[in-house]
């Protein structure tokens, strides 16, 4: 016998919403949906407090009745009927642990029978409760502004932690949360990207969805309501890759084109003008691209013979196209070849070179293009010292990169200990941060940095003040520490 996860049904007296299920008999019992809450729990069970609320129709008391606990498929030990009277029904359901790759999904409904010989009346389906065996094993991970996004399981679920005040976090609430959340009513997700109040997933068959912020429409919904459940972006099919900046959001469409929507202006949606759009608009003159990413304001894309272009705010020189003029199309920056990988930050932009190293461009006022000095450049110039990179990720004002021996190396601001060195001061060239090993990916926050760790596991380090490092307390640090759960 599996362990047991506990489900608790609570039955009241309260009214019952408008639109509930109602009986044949006057007056009639009314039950909701049972809502779970939680809809995915690991191959050897959890907890999981199921709630619904049941009252008569005219707001009399409760008559004795019976309740029927209802699963979509075989539940050992689930009840066939008990006494349904005013106040708390509960019970226990035994679902069975199971240490192989598979994962298993139940639904469960409650029939109500108000008086002997009277018709049930059904509430409908839950959310599906979901076991899946993979559920604390991350694939992939995104650092925003100050929340921090996770997928994980087999099945694409995706969670978040970390700051939720304008639905980021995607839980169907807005509030904080110090550990992972699970987004709601959402699998299948192939990619994350987070930006400062908003978060995007690829979905497997290219569609994407977003949630969060929307003051600029960079949800793509083709609205400027904040959602805090995921909402599909309008229009956009075939999509292979996609990037959430400050308030807007790029997909990389298969063809190599890419479409960009929310605000617009400095020209960060590239698309030559400087309006603003809630639905996706196209590029200017962009084919063969490999690869996005979007910084606070400004753009880039990687093409496919190693160059990149960039487009919108230039202000410190981050287009790295030797002018500090804006633009809302598409320029090349200046001197760039062999790229594999880019990156947008804050206000400076970096990329991966074919030989491991990396060059850096635009703001540097806290080191964060890493070449020794604290002056900014509007083209690239050389991280100090750095080789053997595989990856990079830039954040607000510092960047990191990940080694091919699976340590990590910062640069740039540090006020909240986001290098994860152990120390608060600012750095010019790369530090390591401390004790980091077997990473296979990493995420630059505005304040704070992410590292996946082969395994499946996450560590964060730095700022924490609203649970963005996910170790469930909001005290920052200047090393790494583990997410709970993952």
């Amino acid at each position: 016998m599996g362990p047991v996860v506990a489900v608790l049904l609570m039955t009241t007296g309260l009214s019952a919403p408008a639109g509930a299920v109602v009986g044949a008999a006057s007056p009639k019992p009314t039950v909701s949906t049972l809502v779970p809450s939680v809809t995915s729990i690991p191959h050897e069970g959890g907890d999981v407090l199921l709630s619904a609320t049941v009252s008569m129709s005219d707001g009399s008391a409760m008559p004795d009745g019976t309740c029927q606990f209802i699963s979509n498929k075989p539940v050992s030990g689930l009840p066939a009927s008990v006494a349904c009277v005013a106040g708390a029904v509960s019970y226990g359901v035994t679902i069975p642990a199971n240490l192989s790759t598979k994962a298993y999904s139940v639904k469960f409904r409650l029939a109500v029978t108000g008086t002997p010989g009277s018709k049930p009346v059904k509430s409908p389906w839950s959310d599906t409760v979901m076991r899946d065996p993979f559920l604390g094993q991350a694939s992939a991970i995104a650092a925003g502004g100050a929340h921090t996004c996770a997928i994980t399981g087999l099945t694409g679920t995706v969670r978040c932690w970390g700051a939720n005040y304008q639905g980021q976090l995607g839980n169907k609430t807005n509030a904080d949360s110090l550990v992972p959340v699970t987004v709601k009513g959402l699998s299948g997700a192939t990619a994350i990207s987070a930006g400062p109040h908003h978060t995007c997933a690829l979905i497997s068959g290219g569609k994407v969805k977003c949630w969060g912020g929307n003051y600029e429409g960079q949800l793509g919904d083709g609205t400027t309501t904040n959602s805090n459940v995921p909402v599909t972006v309008t229009g956009l099919n075939g999509v292979t890759a996609i990037s959430a900046g400050g308030d807007h959001t790029c997909a990389l469409l298969s063809g190599g084109t890419v479409q960009c929507w929310g605000y617009n202006n400095w020209g960060q949606l590239g698309n030559g003008t400087n309006t603003s759009s809630g639905v996706p608009v196209i590029v200017t003159g962009l084919t063969g691209v490999t690869a996005i990413s979007a910084g606070e304001q400004h753009t880039c894309a990687l093409l496919s013979g190693g160059t990149a272009q960039c487009w919108g705010r230039n202000g410190f020189g981050q287009l790295g196209n030797g002018t500090y003029t804006n633009s809302n199309v598409p320029v090349t920056v200046t001197g760039l070849t062999g790229v594999t990988a880019i990156s947008a930050g804050g206000y400076h932009t970096c990329a991966l070179l074919s030989g491991g190293t990396v060059q850096c461009w635009g703001r540097n006022g806290f080191g964060q293009l890493g070449n020794g000095t604290y002056t900014g450049s509007n083209m690239p110039v050389t991280v100090t010292g750095l080789t053997g990179v595989i990856a990079i990720a830039a954040g607000g004002d510092h960047t990191c990169a990940l080694l091919w021996l699976g340590g990590v190396q910062c640069w740039g601001l540090n006020g909240y200990g986001e290098l994860g060195n152990g120390t608060n001061t600012d750095s010019n060239v790369p530090m390591s941060a401390t004790g980091l090993t077997g990473v296979i990916a990493i995420a630059a926050g505005d304040v704070h940095t992410c590292a996946l760790i082969s395994g499946g596991s996450v560590k964060c380090w730095g700022r924490n003040d609203h649970g963005e490092l996910g170790n469930g307390t909001n005290t920052d640090s200047n090393v790494p520490v583990s997410v709970v759960g993952l």
